[in-house]
């Protein structure tokens, strides 16, 4: 399916402003038919008064028809437009526009409610209105497509990542309609058409990768272990996943502009244990770099000594002083020095 851009329909105003005229001059032409039949004007017979009756009342029956086929569009509005079935067009531009008055306008998410922007006021996607003593008022502007940058923030999603850890990931996708014909006669509801196939490509690529860096693990597919992960590397991750769901909805006419993670956490259920295992390595990391400053300073203390003949060690002082200077340095409470006033021996 082709879109095709109606661009001759721009007459509204004139349309608008010919169609009140003759009504006006048929209801005009009615009065005086009825006036005349009565035998109220002089110089008309009854068979011209009643030709002007069935003519005005026919323009009065039937004039309002091509108001049915005035159109206003607003900026980054579109309206697809069928006639009996048939595609016909799509209107795109803010104007005032005069169409078959026998065409409808399509838009089959008009009342499809999702968490995106576009959504949020119902008004404009309601087609019918029902006011407070009951009566109920077409919306024109139900079935118009807007061709704005739209966000889509779908629910958060449990995932299990490529270790098999559950997680919690939650994204926000901008998009917008390039194809409005594509998105309505190729899909049945664009708007959940999106939405699902946000869900399948956001599972398909964070099975790739693991949530914190992991030894082994492939994520680029090239057969080369590297440091790729959810956390680390969520601009990459962000990118496979719009290119992903890009694939999937060129059919249904919509751009992704860019996927954005909004959200990311290990699942309830292991949040804990996972929380003390980053405990636990980062306090690993952080006693393997004292202990090789301490190992450092204890080796400077040693050449400076021995430098400036401050004083003799042997090997067994030498010993005694290492093993007081790494405690020291690698406690995690303040030393208590204690005076040895006599020998060591």
């Amino acid at each position: 399916m082709q879109e095709k851009i109606l661009k001759t329909k721009k007459n509204g105003m004139r349309v608008l402003v010919l169609t009140t005229f003759f009504y006006l001059v048929g209801v005009a032409v009615f009065v005086v038919g009825a006036v005349a039949s009565e035998g109220g004007i002089k110089g008309i017979d009854t068979t011209l008064s009643i030709i002007c009756l069935i003519v005005a009342g026919a323009v009065m029956l039937f004039g309002w028809i091509p108001y049915l086929g005035l159109k206003v569009l607003k900026p980054q509005e579109a309206l697809v437009l069928t006639l009996f079935g048939k595609y016909i067009g799509t209107l795109k531009g803010d104007g005032f526009y005069f169409v078959n008055p026998f065409c409808s306008a399509v838009n089959p998410a008009a009342r499809t409610k999702l968490n995106q922007s576009g959504d949020v006021s119902g008004n404009e996607t309601v087609p019918f209105k029902v006011s407070s003593n009951g009566q109920i008022a077409v919306n024109p502007s139900a079935n118009k497509i807007s061709l704005k940058i739209m966000t889509l923030n779908n629910s958060r999603q449990k995932i299990n990542d490529c270790l098999g850890n559950p997680i919690e990931i939650g994204i926000a996708v901008m998009w917008r309609i390039v194809d409005t014909a594509k998105a309505v006669f190729n899909v049945d509801n664009y708007k959940e058409y999106l939405s699902l196939q946000c869900d399948s490509a956001l599972r398909n690529i964070v099975r790739i990768y693991p949530y914190d860096v992991a030894q082994g693990v492939d994520t680029t597919g090239d057969g080369i272990a590297d440091e790729g992960s959810l956390r680390g590397s969520s601009e990459v991750v962000a990118n496979r996943i719009k290119n992903e769901i890009q694939s999937r909805v060129d059919e249904a006419g919509i751009e992704i502009l860019e996927a954005r993670i909004t959200y990311l956490a290990y699942a309830p259920e292991i949040a804990a244990v996972m929380l003390q295992r980053q405990q636990a390595s980062a306090i690993i990391d952080a006693r393997k770099m004292i202990v090789d400053g301490a190992v450092g300073m204890v080796e400077m203390a040693l050449e400076k000594l021995s430098e400036k003949e401050i004083v003799k060690l042997d090997e067994e002082r030498k010993a005694a002083m290492v093993s007081n200077l790494l405690v020291v340095l690698c406690g995690n409470r303040d030393a208590q020095p204690i005076v040895n006033s006599g020998s060591l021996y």
